[in-house]
């Protein structure tokens, strides 16, 4: 369900990609240093936001330094590590402990349940750490699966759901920014919840799976529909954003924010029309022959 807060590479100075590139590699260590090697595997760049996000607002001591990793092992990467590289680390991880139980459960994938159990243990080292946060997440995110278990169609509601967990998350202190960041935090689980939706959508129904948007995808007017939704959505979201007192790498937030959310819903968008172009003409082809014959 993660994968859509990402830049938009070709609108972002090459200094602004190296900059969001050290908090994703320092994200990445923090996740080494807590977690070991396990933690790395979970790595997203949607928590890479946010951690940009909350060091840009609140400005921690940051510390700045270089490495070499597997990924990228004959060249030194800038890395940026602060209290909230090390936050963003532990909600990373609660996540991906999610995800491996509900892949199991839903697909009985196997190599999700062993991830799920290397990971275990820091999941509930997280909950006991975050106490009233962790448990809300907790009880949102079984809300949640039991809703999707009795194939809930309401979206509002799911996503709805979704955007509370992330609004847990965003607001990582009790302050005077926390209604902002919550808010921001409930738009973009909205966001996300639905436009994982729409991928999956086609996928879904083939292998009978549940989806919120099953019984709405054949409607004539369907991908308007998203369409408006989402940028509803993101609409609400980046009025949340503007009200927070960001000056530091604000350029590379609104990149994410304005540009790059929309990346993943441009490329499936346009996949699916251009195989909808080709189902067209193919069927055109077909009567054509049979006139023919």
């Amino acid at each position: 369900m993660f994968g859509y807060i990402i830049i938009n590479k070709g609108d972002m100075k090459f200094k602004e990609f190296d900059i969001y590139h050290s908090y994703y590699c320092g994200l990445c260590q923090a996740l080494k240093n807590k977690f070991g090697k396990a933690g790395q595997l979970c790595l997203t760049y949607d928590m890479t936001f946010l951690v940009m996000l909350l060091s840009s607002l609140y400005e921690p001591e940051t510390e700045v330094g270089e490495i070499k990793c597997i990924a990228h092992p004959f060249e030194k990467h800038s890395t940026r590590t602060n209290v909230f590289s090390f936050y963003g680390a532990d909600m990373n991880l609660f996540f991906a402990y999610y995800k491996c139980r509900d892949d199991w459960e839903d697909e009985r994938k196997f190599s999700r349940l062993v991830y799920g159990k290397l990971l275990k243990k820091a999941y509930k080292e997280i909950c006991a750490q975050y106490g009233r946060k962790a448990r809300r997440m907790d009880g949102l995110m079984r809300e949640l699966t039991a809703q999707e278990k009795r194939k809930n169609q309401n979206i509002d509601q799911m996503a709805g759901l979704f955007g509370e967990v992330m609004g847990e998350i965003m607001a990582a202190r009790e302050d005077e920014w926390h209604e902002s960041l919550k808010g921001m935090g409930a738009y973009l689980g909205k966001f996300i919840y639905l436009l994982d939706a729409y991928e999956d959508v086609e996928e879904d129904i083939r292998q009978g799976r549940y989806n919120p948007l099953a019984r709405r995808f054949n409607d004539p007017d369907f991908e308007e529909e998203i369409r408006t939704i989402l940028t509803m959505i993101m609409a609400g979201c980046c009025k949340e954003f503007e009200k927070l007192p960001v000056i530091e790498n604000v350029e590379i937030l609104r990149n994410i924010l304005y540009s790059g959310v929309w990346y993943r819903y441009e490329v499936v968008r346009q996949k699916r029309e251009e195989a909808q172009l080709k189902e067209k003409a193919g069927n055109r082809q077909g009567v054509e022959n049979a006139r023919s014959v």
